[in-house]
């Protein structure tokens, strides 16, 4: 017949120009993405926030910090120093630092010129409240010389104000200056550990320096112990290699694992090599799902990747819908075994289509992507199996196996046998009680951390550093705006007033603000006010042989000092931990943030900034995992939606009964699969119910085939039997992945097909049927 030759000659055309396209859109190499953020919703339509979140992220997935550990402090410096040398001398990063160099003068300049703006609360209130107490502190610092270091002599500051400042810097957790080394060491389990810090010279989200870095560690780690020696790690760049390395192989073993499965199962029942052929649309299918991913969203997450290769089982189901006829056909030939499946084999298509595609208008990227990617590669598989592979195939004669089939019938005997006993309303009854007692013990769970499987080692170095170190930074951060800088100040001392009570309640291990840095101006002027009657107290100086001219002439020179704003305080090196928060002009005003260390109870932040007006807290973690719960509610709405669709396009060929009951029984297997999740203690989450809402568009299929019962209800159960294997190879190996986000969707999907599978059978137009 003329479309026997005219389909596969169109088919190939349009092949060449996809893969044209594909070669196009890999021109500059691989277009994927390990950017997790790109996967969660952008719901922050407020520029500035999100420009406060990547200040705030940018260190996160730039910067390592190292700890070089090691019994004697002097070869812990050494080996930092070599350390240093070699990432410097790697090219990967930046900037490494493992000493200090500071700039002395430039350090005594600031501390002269921010006598007045940068003194302490606590020593203001001092000097101003109790001058007394504030010079007899003084004249015991001129008599021990040993109660502190000052960078800048007494004859140039005979108050001491800078000493006051330079000692109410914020500490750097337990780490100390080495004033020989200049390096920052912290003492913890019997060893000194110095601090390296480097900052890459790319993100986290590169899809090849993660890896470099990795790779350097190690061999940094092995050079290390050489000179006994131990190294400690933390970064965001070590959970992003270890992401890549771990997409990789579950890639490989998930799509490998299924390709060879599939293949010993089609080489067993058919016993034909040529069959191998049907693995074509499961090709032809990656590559539409790929190539629309790419044109739609200009890249493709590796997670799209892992999760699309299970694409590799439904895929193969189509021309699984007309091999499985040579056991009722005989002789069994490609094109009319095509025809006489082709109205089921386009209603499968159709119902998954609309299925995969309602998952896309949920607000969450990520299953936007792999529901594009599915019903592409659907769309290809079908074009595959529909125009291509009957012309690859002609003039094949199947003989298949008997022993599959002799398998069917046996089922369906034990069916058949099983309804005699108990009628099916009475099953359906102990399987709603089933579903009810399941249901009854399955909670939800939504959190972000679920998408990193990240090994028990990084974690334990990354804490090992935090605790050594005492830095714990935390995701979430103030956001201050105001009108101008003297409103930002004191709307930020207004909130350092809440945080200090949290830190006293050791809820909280400290944060930073830039009125901790620069005062008010109307503090400013009322430490000017108290200069002027400070004569009348410093006759303790004059004793210790201060000459009075001398203390005249510094009032004068602290009197003379301009007030500084928040640009002039950020200018000097003392600023550098400041600097990232201050976000400037914005829209008519100006804009900081608070940064947070050590948090015990987030819950504990967002009623800190209740009635402080221009403060709010972005918590984008709380946030995403609020997401997470209002996309579950709205997938499930959606694929409701798509269900009664599916229902009002199976209603032609099926009748409204057979389309209610076909679209039943997927929903069914899903309630089910949702039972054995609280049954196994397995939480709710977003890609636990992703992987239901698939069994639904999946299980459609099967239902289909059981309702049309071509070639007998035994032949049909085998199709449907070989369809749910081919893809429970692919989604059951994702249910052994180490990302437990990934592990939870392979677990849910498996138990879904198993249930489908038992289920379709009630499809047909039965006496017994539900």
């Amino acid at each position: 017949m003329p479309s026997e030759r005219l389909l596969p000659r169109l088919f190939l055309i349009l092949l060449v120009a996809v893969l044209a396209l594909a070669g196009w859109q890999w021109r500059h190499g691989a277009p994927l993405s390990a950017n997790l953020m790109e996967l969660v919703p952008g719901n922050t339509p407020d520029a500035l926030e999100q420009q406060a979140e990547q200040r705030m992220q940018e260190p996160l997935n730039r910067e390592m910090l190292v700890l070089v550990g090691h019994a004697d402090r002097q070869q812990a410096v050494t080996v930092a120093q070599q350390l240093g040398e070699r990432w410097q001398a790697s090219g990967l990063f930046e900037k490494v630092q493992w000493n200090l160099q500071a700039d002395l003068p430039a350090l005594r300049e600031q501390l002269l010129r921010g006598r007045l703006a940068m003194l302490s609360a606590k020593d203001r209130e001092q000097l101003i409240e109790q001058p007394d107490a504030f010079i007899q502190q003084r004249v015991q610092a001129l008599f021990d010389p040993f109660t502190g270091f000052s960078l800048v002599p007494s004859q140039d500051d005979w108050l001491g104000l800078t000493g006051r400042i330079q000692n109410s810097q914020p500490q750097h957790g337990a780490v100390q200056l080495d004033i020989g080394s200049g390096a920052l060491i912290a003492d913890a389990d019997g060893k000194s550990w110095v601090l390296l810090r480097a900052r890459t010279t790319g993100n986290a989200f590169d899809m090849k320096l993660p890896l470099q870095v990795a790779d350097l560690l190690q061999a940094s780690r092995a050079q290390a112990s050489e000179h006994g020696a131990q190294l400690l790690a933390a970064s965001g760049l070590l959970y992003a290699a270890n992401g890549q390395q771990q997409a990789t192989r579950e890639i490989t073993w998930v799509g490998g694992g299924a390709t060879v499965g599939i293949l010993l199962l089609l080489l067993l029942a058919f016993r034909r090599w040529r069959v191998l052929l049907a693995f074509v649309p499961v090709l032809v299918g990656m590559l539409f799902g790929a190539v629309a991913c790419v044109a739609l969203f200009g890249h493709m997450h590796v997670m799209t990747l892992v999760l699309g290769s299970s694409l590799i089982g439904v895929a193969v189901d189509y021309p699984l819908h007309y091999l499985s006829k040579s056991w009722s056909m005989n002789p069994w030939r490609s094109w009319p075994a095509l025809r006489i499946t082709l109205p089921g084999l386009s209603l499968s298509l159709a119902t998954s289509c609309i299925g995969y595609l309602a998952l896309a208008w949920t607000p969450f990227p990520a299953l936007t992507q792999i529901a594009v990617f599915s019903a592409a590669g659907l769309v290809g598989a079908y074009l595959s199996a529909v125009c291509l592979l009957p012309a690859l195939l002609k003039g094949v004669e199947l003989r298949p196996a008997q022993w599959p089939l002799r398998i069917a019938e046996c089922l369906w005997l034990v069916r058949a046998s099983l309804l005699k006993r108990v009628p099916s309303p009475v099953l359906l009854a102990l399987l709603l009680l089933f579903c009810a007692g399941g249901l009854w013990h399955l909670n939800s769970k939504n959190d972000i951390r679920q998408w990193i499987g990240a090994p028990p080692q990084l974690l334990q170095e990354a804490q090992a550093v935090a605790r050594i170190t005492g830095f714990q930074p935390t995701s979430q951060f103030f956001l201050v705006r105001a009108d101008n800088q003297q409103q930002l100040l004191e709307r930020q001392a207004a909130l350092g007033q809440r945080l200090d009570q949290l830190v006293n309640m050791d809820k909280l291990q400290g944060y930073l603000a830039l009125n901790q840095l620069v005062s008010l101006p109307a503090e400013q002027q009322r430490l000017r006010d108290a200069l002027n009657r400070l004569p009348e107290h410093w006759q303790p100086l004059l004793d210790l042989g201060v000459p009075a001219s001398a203390l005249q002439a510094e009032v004068a020179q602290l009197q003379a000092l301009p007030t500084e704003d928040i640009d002039a305080a950020l200018l000097g090196p003392l600023a550098e931990p400041w600097r990232t928060l201050w976000l400037g002009p914005v829209d008519g005003g100006v804009a900081a943030m608070v940064s947070l260390q050590g948090l015990n109870n987030p819950a504990l932040l967002r009623v800190q900034a209740l009635d402080l007006p221009g403060v709010q807290l972005v918590d984008r973690l709380g946030d995403l995992n609020r997401v997470f719960a209002d996309t579950q509610i709205s997938a499930a709405e959606l694929k409701l939606m798509s269900c009664v669709l599916i229902v009002l396009l199976l209603i032609l060929p099926f009748g409204f009964g057979g389309a209610l009951r076909i679209v039943a029984l997927p929903l069914l297997a899903a309630l089910c699969s949702l039972a054995s999740l609280g049954w196994l203690g397995q939480p709710l989450t977003l890609f636990s119910l992703f992987g239901l809402l698939l069994v639904t568009a999946i299980s459609v299929d099967y239902a289909i085939l059981m309702r049309e019962q071509i070639g007998g209800p035994a032949v049909s159960l085998l199709g449907t039997l070989l369809a749910a294997l081919t893809t429970w190879l692919s989604f059951g190996l994702l249910a052994v992945s180490s990302t437990p986000a990934v592990s939870n969707f392979g677990l849910s999907v498996s138990l879904g097909l198993a249930f489908s599978f038992m289920l379709a059978p009630w499809a047909g137009q039965q006496k017994h049927a539900l």
